[in-house]
C-alpha cells in the first residue's frame, strides 16, 4: 500500500470498475429490497441535500447487497418543465437571438431534447463521484418513452372515472413564465410595504351605527380593487351587524357589490371590515364560494389590467348579466403601474384614510423571479377526495410507516385538509395533455389522436387540436415507484421489486411529492409505493442558516471532495451577483471562513460526515471540523492497514491451518468485534446513522487502533513469544480488520474496497481474482464468541496503562522515561491481573519495574490514580527535578493568572455586558471558567510537588 491515503487517485478507479463488473444490477437470492431514487432535475447540480440523501441511500442499498437482499437501487433524473425550458430558451436567445415562439413548438423541442443529449448528464456524473451504486442500466428519465405511456395511462383512466376535470380556477400564476405553478414553486420574501386604508361609501343612503356614510378597509394590493365583489364583516361583530345585506358603491367602478358576514373578517384587526376579491385572492376566493360572490377576473396573463373585466360563477360558468366595464385609464397598465394610479386617483377622490407601513411576504416565482399573481385560469385538475382515503388509511393501519413517526401528523394534517390538484402546465417542454378539441371546443381524452377520433367516432374531416398544456410534474413524478418498472406493463421487474423498500425524502415534499405517490400508486397497482418513509432533515451551513446563492454560504459537495482554492471559492459564490456591496460582503465572509481555500478530503470522509449527522429528521449544521476529523479517521484505518499487512504479508497467519494460540489482547478484540457488529447493524435497521457511523468510529479509532495494535506488538515483536502466539495475533490483525473493511464499506466504499483488496487475501476470505468487498457478507455477530472476561481483563489493563499517562501528564514526565509503579489497595483479581499481564503494562506504559504492595502505609510519597478501587502509585522521590519543576508551575499559574484578570475585567465592564452580543458574553464566561479550572489543576500539581 501508498505510505499516504489518496483518494483521488482510487475513487474514480474503483467506480469504474464496479460499473464495468456490472456490480450494482439486482443480484442475491434473498428478498428483494428496492429504493426509487427521488429523480433530481435534469438541469441540476449535486447540492448538499443531494449528497445527503444519496449517502442515506447508498448506505441502505450497500448494506443490504452485502445481507444477501435481491437488491435495486432504481435511477432516473426529472424533466424539471419551468426549469430545462427557461435554461433552453435562454440559450437559443443567447446563440440565435430568437425566442421559442419564434422557432414553434416542435423545433424548440427538438432543441430541448438536443440539449438534454449534450449537457444532461452533469448530475449523473456527480452521482457516480458520491459513490452511488444505482444500476445504472435501468436509468429512467420522467420523458422517455415507456414513462410517458405510463403518464398518458394514468391521464385517460382518471379522466374517464371522472376524478380528471377542467375548470376555471385561482391558481399561482407566473405573469413572466405564463404558467401556473405549484406551492413548492413559490418564494415567500419578507419585505417592508404598505397598507392602504380606503373608504368604501355604503349605498341608498344607509349609515353605520355610528353615523359614518362608509366603511374602511385595507389592502396591501389596491390594484385588485378593480375586481372586489363584496365586503365581509364579521358576523358576531355588533358594529356592523345592521350593515350585513346592504351594499357598497365600489370607488372608481360604481359597481354595487354586497356586505357579507363571513368569519374570515376579524373584529380585532383595522376596521373589522374587508374587501373580497375571489378572482385574485385565495382567501377571498373561499369566501366568495362560502357566500356565492361572483368572481371578477381584472387582470391579463401578464399581470396587467384588462380593457373589461371578465365574470364567472365559483363553478367558472360566464356571468353575462354583470358589467364587466373597467374605468378606461387602467386599461393595460401594468398591476403596480396601476396601484399608483389606483391609490392617486383614491386620494383624489377623499377616499384614501391613511398609509401603514407593514413587514409582510410577497411571493415569487423561485424560477422568474417575479411576483406571483393569484389569477383564475383554465386548468386541469384532479379530485382528490376519493384518492386521499386509501391514502390516509395505508399510514393509519401500518402498512406505510414514516421514520421518525412524528412526520405522520404532518402527513395527516395535509391529507385530511386536500384541495383538488391542479395538474396542466402552460408550457412546452413536459408530458402534453391528451385530449383533443374540435372547432365547437368539445374535448375528447385519448391515449392518440387516431384512438379520440375511434372512440367518438369522428369522422376524418373533424379537425382536432391537442391540448397546449403540458403536466405538471409532480404529476410524472407520482408514478415513480412503479412507472419506472415499466407499468402498465406488468413486468416481472415490477412483480419483484414493487412495493419499494423504502422512500428517502425530506418532510419539505411530504405532501408535494410522498402524498401524491401514495394515492396513485393505490389507485392504479393496489399496492404502496413503499413500505418506509425516511424523513431527513435539511442540510444548513455551519451557523444554522439555510444554504442559498444569495446568502453566499453554499458549499459544493464535489468541492468538499476535490478541494477549492480560495479564489475560486469566492469567484463561486459572487461570480453571478448583480450588488456590489453584498459580493464584496460574502467575500470577506468567504476569506474570513476559508483563510486556505478548501482541502481535499475525498469522498469517503464526507459520507461518513454526513452520517455521523443524520439524526431522525432534524435539520444538520454542516461541520468542516467534522469533515476534517473523518479525513484524520480515513488516514487513521489507512495507516493502520499499513502497520497490519507490514506484520502479515510474508508471514504464517495462520489462515492455512497449524495451531494458533490467542491472547488476552485477541480474545478480547474478537469479542469487542461481535459487540460492534451488533450495534451497526441494530442502528442501520432502525435508521440511525448516526449510531451506525459513531460505533464503528469508536471501535476502529479507539479500540482496535489506539489498543489493540498497540497490544499486538508485545506478541509479534517479542523473541519470546511463541509461533503459535504469533500466528494467532497475525490472524486476529487480518479477521477483524477484513471485518472492520466490511462493516465500514456501506458508509466508506472507496477505501475499504481499496484495502479489502489487500486483505481480504491475507485473511483467506477472497474468493478469487476479480473479487470484490461488494459481494462480500455483511458481518453477523456471533455471541458465542464474546469472552466476557476478556473484555473485564482488557479494561483493567487500559485502566492502569492510562493511569501511569495521566500522572505523566500531570507531573510533566517524559513519556520515555522508564517508571517503578506500585499497585495496592485492589482485589484478589486486581494481584491476579497484574500476574497475567506484566509484560503488556511493561512495555506499553514504559515501566521499569510494577509491583504489588500488600501494605498501603508503606507507600512511599507518590502521584497516585484510582483504578475502580485499586490505587496506582508513582513515587516521585529521585524522579523529577523539584526546584525546576515548580518554577514551572510557578510561569504556569502567573500566565493563567493574567488570563483571568483580562476576562474579569472584559466581564466588570457594564458597557460591554449590555452591549456585546449574549452569545459573545457567554463565551467569555465559558472562557473564565476554563482558565480558572486550569489554574486549579495547576495549583494541585505545584501542592504535590512541593510535598515532595
Amino acid at each position: 500500500m501508498d505510505k499516504t491515503y489518496q483518494p483521488e487517485q482510487i475513487e474514480s478507479r474503483w467506480y469504474q470498475r464496479w460499473e464495468a463488473d456490472g456490480r450494482f444490477a439486482p443480484s442475491g437470492s434473498g428478498d428483494p429490497f428496492s429504493i426509487m431514487i427521488p429523480p433530481p432535475n435534469v438541469t441540476g447540480s449535486l447540492h448538499m441535500g443531494h449528497a445527503f440523501q444519496d449517502t442515506i441511500m447508498d448506505t441502505l442499498i450497500r448494506w443490504r447487497r452485502m445481507r444477501g437482499n435481491n437488491t435495486l437501487w432504481q435511477v432516473g433524473t426529472d424533466h424539471a418543465g419551468i426549469a430545462t425550458q427557461m435554461l433552453v430558451e435562454r440559450k437559443v436567445a443567447a446563440e440565435e437571438g430568437k425566442t421559442r415562439h419564434d422557432l414553434g413548438r416542435e423545433a424548440f423541442i427538438d432543441k430541448v431534447w438536443e440539449w438534454k443529449h449534450e449537457s444532461g448528464g452533469h448530475i449523473t456524473r456527480q452521482l457516480r463521484r458520491m459513490g452511488a451504486s444505482v444500476d445504472w442500466s435501468r436509468e429512467r428519465f420522467t420523458m422517455d418513452d415507456g414513462f410517458y405511456k405510463a403518464v398518458q395511462e394514468t391521464f385517460v383512466r382518471l379522466y374517464e372515472e371522472d376524478l380528471i376535470y377542467r375548470g376555471k380556477r385561482l391558481v399561482n400564476w407566473d405573469p413572466t413564465l405564463h404558467t401556473a405553478i405549484s406551492d413548492l414553486e413559490v418564494e415567500n420574501r419578507d419585505q417592508q410595504g404598505s397598507f392602504w386604508h380606503f373608504r368604501y361609501p355604503l349605498a341608498d343612503g344607509v349609515t353605520t351605527d355610528a353615523g359614518l356614510d362608509h366603511l374602511v378597509v385595507a389592502t396591501t394590493r389596491p390594484e385588485t380593487l378593480l375586481g372586489d365583489t363584496g365586503v365581509a364583516v364579521n358576523p358576531e361583530d355588533p358594529r356592523y351587524a345592521s350593515l350585513i345585506g346592504k351594499f357598497i358603491t365600489l370607488p372608481l367602478v360604481g359597481r354595487r357589490i354586497p356586505i357579507v358576514a363571513d368569519e374570515h373578517a376579524d373584529m380585532e384587526k383595522g376596521s373589522g371590515c374587508v374587501k373580497i376579491t375571489p378572482a385574485h385572492d385565495f382567501n377571498d376566493y373561499e369566501v366568495g364560494r362560502r357566500q356565492s360572490l361572483p368572481l371578477i377576473n381584472v387582470f391579463s396573463q401578464d399581470a396587467a389590467i384588462l380593457p373589461r373585466a371578465e365574470a364567472f360563477d365559483i363553478q367558472g360558468r360566464p356571468l353575462p348579466d354583470i358589467d364587466p366595464t373597467l374605468p378606461e385609464a387602467y386599461a393595460g397598465l401594468d398591476r403596480f403601474e396601476a396601484r399608483q394610479r389606483i391609490v392617486a386617483d383614491m386620494e383624489a377622490q377623499g377616499l384614501l384614510e391613511q398609509i401603514e407601513t407593514v413587514n409582510n411576504t410577497l411571493p415569487y416565482g423561485d424560477r422568474s423571479g417575479d411576483v406571483i399573481e393569484p389569477l383564475l385560469t383554465d386548468q386541469w385538475f384532479v379530485a382528490v377526495e376519493s384518492l386521499a382515503k386509501p391514502a390516509i388509511e395505508a399510514v393509519e393501519n401500518g402498512d406505510i410507516q414514516f421514520v421518525p413517526k412524528n412526520y405522520e401528523n404532518m402527513y395527516f394534517a395535509w391529507m385530511c385538509d386536500l384541495q383538488d390538484w391542479c395538474i396542466s402546465r402552460q408550457l412546452w417542454w413536459g408530458h402534453r395533455i391528451p385530449a383533443w378539441y374540435d372547432a365547437e371546443g368539445n374535448v375528447y381524452v385519448a391515449r392518440t389522436e387516431a384512438e379520440a377520433r375511434d372512440k367518438h367516432g369522428l369522422a376524418a374531416d373533424v379537425t382536432l387540436t391537442q391540448d397546449d398544456d403540458v403536466l405538471d410534474t409532480w404529476f410524472s413524478s407520482g408514478l415513480w415507484t412503479f412507472g419506472t418498472l415499466g407499468w402498465p406493463e406488468q413486468t416481472p421487474e415490477l412483480a419483484t421489486f414493487h412495493p419499494s423498500s423504502v422512500l428517502v425524502t425530506g418532510f419539505d415534499i411530504i405532501f408535494f411529492w410522498v402524498a401524491r405517490m401514495i394515492m396513485l400508486t393505490l389507485k392504479f397497482t393496489d399496492e404502496v409505493p413503499f413500505k418506509t418513509v425516511y424523513v431527513h432533515g435539511l442540510v444548513r451551513d455551519g451557523q444554522g442558516q439555510k444554504m442559498s446563492k444569495s446568502k453566499g454560504n453554499v458549499l459544493d459537495p464535489i468541492d468538499l471532495i476535490d478541494g477549492i482554492s480560495l479564489d475560486d471559492l469566492v469567484e463561486k459564490r459572487t461570480g453571478n451577483m448583480m450588488q456590489p456591496q453584498k459580493a464584496k460582503a460574502i467575500a470577506k465572509a468567504t476569506r474570513a471562513e476559508f483563510p486556505e481555500g478548501v482541502e481535499p478530503h475525498g469522498t469517503d470522509a464526507l459520507r461518513f460526515t454526513f452520517l455521523s449527522q443524520a439524526t431522525t429528521g432534524r435539520d444538520i449544521k454542516f461541520d468542516m471540523g467534522r469533515l476534517d476529523g473523518y479525513r484524520n479517521f480515513c488516514n487513521k484505518l489507512w495507516n493502520a492497514s499499513r502497520y497490519v499487512l507490514m506484520n502479515a504479508e510474508g508471514q504464517d497467519c495462520g489462515t492455512d491451518g497449524g495451531e494458533v494460540e490467542l491472547s488476552l489482547a485477541d480474545r478480547w478484540i474478537i469479542s469487542r468485534l461481535q459487540q460492534t457488529e451488533a450495534q451497526v447493524t441494530r442502528a442501520l435497521e432502525e435508521f440511525r446513522f448516526d449510531h451506525a457511523s459513531q460505533a464503528l468510529y469508536e471501535f476502529v479509532w479507539n479500540e482496535y487502533c489506539d489498543w489493540y495494535l498497540e497490544l499486538s506488538k508485545p506478541v509479534l515483536w517479542d523473541d519470546a513469544a511463541t509461533p503459535e502466539s504469533q500466528r494467532g495475533t497475525r490472524r486476529t490483525l487480518l479477521r477483524v480488520l477484513e471485518a472492520i473493511l466490511r462493516l465500514a464499506h456501506p458508509m466508506m466504499p472507496y477505501i475499504s474496497e481499496e484495502i479489502w483488496q489487500r486483505v481480504a487475501p491475507l485473511a483467506g476470505t477472497a474468493s478469487g481474482e476479480g473479487d470484490s468487498i461488494m459481494a462480500q457478507a455483511w458481518p453477523v455477530a456471533e455471541p458465542g464468541k464474546v469472552d466476557e472476561q476478556a473484555i473485564h481483563d482488557i479494561e483493567w489493563l487500559k485502566g492502569v496503562i492510562i493511569a501511569v499517562r495521566n500522572i505523566r501528564a500531570e507531573m510533566n514526565i517524559a513519556p520515555g522515561k522508564p517508571l517503578d509503579v506500585l499497585l495496592t489497595k485492589g482485589s484478589d483479581a486486581d494481584r491476579e491481573r497484574l500476574d497475567s499481564n506484566r509484560p503488556f503494562l511493561a512495555k506499553l506504559a514504559k515501566l521499569e519495574s510494577i509491583t504489588w504492595l500488600d501494605d498501603p502505609s508503606a507507600a512511599p510519597l507518590s502521584a497516585t490514580q484510582l483504578v475502580g478501587d485499586m490505587e496506582v502509585l508513582v513515587p516521585m522521590a529521585d524522579l523529577i527535578d523539584k526546584d525546576a519543576e515548580l518554577a514551572r508551575l510557578a510561569k504556569e499559574i502567573d500566565k493563567q493568572d493574567k488570563l483571568i484578570g483580562g476576562i474579569e475585567k472584559k466581564l466588570g465592564n457594564e458597557s460591554f455586558v449590555a452591549k456585546a452580543p449574549e452569545a459573545v458574553v457567554e463565551k467569555e464566561r465559558g472562557k473564565l471558567k476554563e482558565f480558572q479550572a486550569a489554574r486549579q489543576l495547576l495549583l494541585e500539581q505545584r501542592d504535590k510537588i512541593a510535598a515532595l
